[in-house]
């Protein structure tokens, strides 16, 4: 009820602004412990989680606000992207709202503070219950972007529930040729390197605009450097029919627009992998419905985070209700019965 007495005036700042205000809002609120485990636990790369639902990356960019997010009842909160040094970003104004398409275009360019700034937050928290991931970048201007990830790794992996290796994003020029297959395992034997056997599991953040062959190698090189996850996935280059006035801005596309997409691209990868690796679905996922055909359709976890735009923090909560009912009226006693079941 508040968000809808307050959206109106949200939604008449600058999206980047009103973001800002809604991170420092959060900073503010008294602390929450996170959702504790129940009938939607799950674990997958070895992580218990205590719902399958996360706050996707690029919300909180600079690790501002992980255990406030946990206290909205998500089951795990990825922060990032996260690069070496602090970087401002593409120029403004780099993100805009599609309210007629419930969508979200951004170039943002992977603007953070930088990975000092996010290791001492990440640290003050350190033994807070609740599962954080550290997405990780590489800056725009790197003359050696692997040798990025493998830095960003032996940094946060100490603090880190899990690595997500972002290479997926359309705003940083050139980063989406690393999902290549040379490159790819070039930067994945890097990372592992610099994790050590000890460290957490590694996910990987790829891109929707794939092509078949694009997907079976990425999936031959998952399975055979055993990552913890595939994120499937980023958002679009691609733009389907879109109403807003907004929508030939460049950037990636995210939001409803995105969700039959990312919905065919988690049946192409639980097909490519032969259900041999969890995946996590993201993009377009805005209610139980959507969480739960993503789930059917192979997906272990899900995340979301375009859609808080448009439904405000009350949106995890309601989400969980219903993914409960859901599973309870299809037969199943847990999320892990249903993942792949329709795909």
């Amino acid at each position: 009820m508040l968000f809808d007495l307050a959206r109106p005036a949200l939604f008449a700042l600058d999206p980047e602004r009103a973001h800002r205000l809604t991170v420092r809002t959060l900073a503010l609120s008294p602390l929450r412990g996170p959702a504790t485990a129940g009938a939607l636990a799950t674990e997958v790369a070895g992580i218990a989680f205590p719902n399958p639902l996360g706050m996707a990356a690029g919300f909180d960019k600079d690790a501002e606000v992980p255990d406030q997010l946990l206290g909205l009842g998500f089951g795990f909160a990825e922060v990032g992207s996260i690069t070496p040094l602090p970087q401002a970003g593409n120029p403004k104004p780099r993100l805009f709202r599609l309210i007629e398409d419930r969508g979200v275009i951004n170039r943002m360019g992977f603007n953070n503070g930088g990975a000092d700034v996010a290791r001492r937050r990440l640290a003050a928290r350190a033994g807070r219950p609740g599962v954080v991931g550290i997405n990780i970048g590489a800056n725009k201007d790197s003359a050696d972007r692997i040798a990025d990830y493998a830095t960003m790794t032996r940094i946060m992996a100490p603090l880190a529930s899990y690595l997500a290796v972002n290479i997926s994003s359309p705003n940083t020029p050139g980063l989406r040729a690393l999902q290549d297959e040379a490159a790819l395992t070039g930067l994945l034997d890097a990372v592992l390197e610099a994790r050590g056997v000890q460290g957490p599991p590694v996910f990987l953040k790829v891109a929707p605009d794939l092509e078949p062959a694009d997907i079976d190698a990425i999936a031959r090189i998952a399975l055979d450097k055993q990552l913890g996850a595939l994120i499937v996935s980023n958002t679009t280059i691609s733009r389907p029919d879109l109403r807003s006035d907004k929508r030939d801005e460049a950037g990636g596309l995210s939001g409803a627009p995105l969700r039959e997409l990312a919905q065919q691209r988690i049946r192409d990868f639980h097909q490519a992998t032969g259900g041999g690796i969890p995946l996590v679905g993201v993009g377009g996922i805005g209610s139980a419905d959507d969480a739960w055909a993503r789930i059917r359709a192979g997906a272990s976890l899900v995340q979301l985070y375009s859609a808080m735009v448009f439904e405000g923090p009350a949106l995890p909560s309601r989400i969980l209700r219903g993914l409960e009912r859901l599973m309870r009226r299809d037969g199943y006693t847990s999320i892990a019965e249903a993942v792949g079941t329709e795909a």
